[in-house]
């Protein structure tokens, strides 16, 4: 059962937060990373991106949180078939944004996986489906139009999301406004701080090196 459901996208920290949501007791949390290492989560994902209906409830088993894509392109699904969850609406500046994904996820997204992989062709075509054209419409090299889409997404999700049941939420915001959002202590240990841009790319590095 979730809890917490993510609405923001990819690069707005949202591995520290979730790292933070699992400090809390909200985990585990579901995120990219939980799905590249699991093929059945590939291929299930890559059906939803494609139009197959989804049992979220099967989906997502065992995770009281879901953050990153590919959860976050179907915030509004999540939010209806969790009415209880709260939502998180992380942001930071569009441009900063948009280099960052450029220059981590997106580049190495684009490199020449080993399309005879089946493992790796799956990853690809799943991201492809869930991010790249299915959020971006195979647009995102065009700038404006990548940040035009981030934008209006944190501006619907500002308008269909009731006040009191999102937080917007940016990176160095800390534990405070987290724990207050739902009512926990803060925690003694310091606010996680994951996934900067050379952790990023020496995690994709040694991923490609292992096929």
């Amino acid at each position: 059962m979730l809890t917490a459901i993510g609405a923001g996208f990819g690069r707005t920290g949202t591995s520290s937060l979730k790292a933070a949501l699992e400090l809390l007791g909200l985990g585990p949390c579901h995120h990219m990373k939980e799905v590249l290492d699991v093929p059945e989560q590939v291929r299930a994902w890559g059906r939803a991106a494609h139009g197959a209906p989804v049992d979220w409830g099967e989906l997502l088993r065992g995770y009281r949180s879901a953050i990153d894509w590919p959860s976050a392109r179907y915030w509004r699904a999540l939010a209806a078939r969790y009415p209880d969850a709260r939502i998180i609406l992380t942001e930071r500046d569009p441009d900063a944004w948009y280099e960052s994904t450029l220059n981590t996820i997106y580049a190495f997204s684009r490199q020449r996986a080993p399309m005879d992989d089946p493992a790796m062709r799956a990853i690809r075509e799943m991201v492809d489906a869930t991010v790249w054209n299915g959020v971006f419409g195979g647009r995102f090299e065009d700038r404006a139009h990548a940040i035009g889409v981030y934008l209006r997404n944190s501006e619907e999700v500002r308008a269909e999301v009731p006040a009191d049941r999102l937080l917007v939420y940016r990176p160095g915001d800390g534990w405070e406004p987290l724990c207050d959002f739902f009512g926990l202590p803060v925690p003694a240990e310091p606010y996680p701080h994951l996934n900067d841009r050379a952790t990023i790319l020496a995690e994709a590095a040694e991923r490609f090196a292992d096929r």
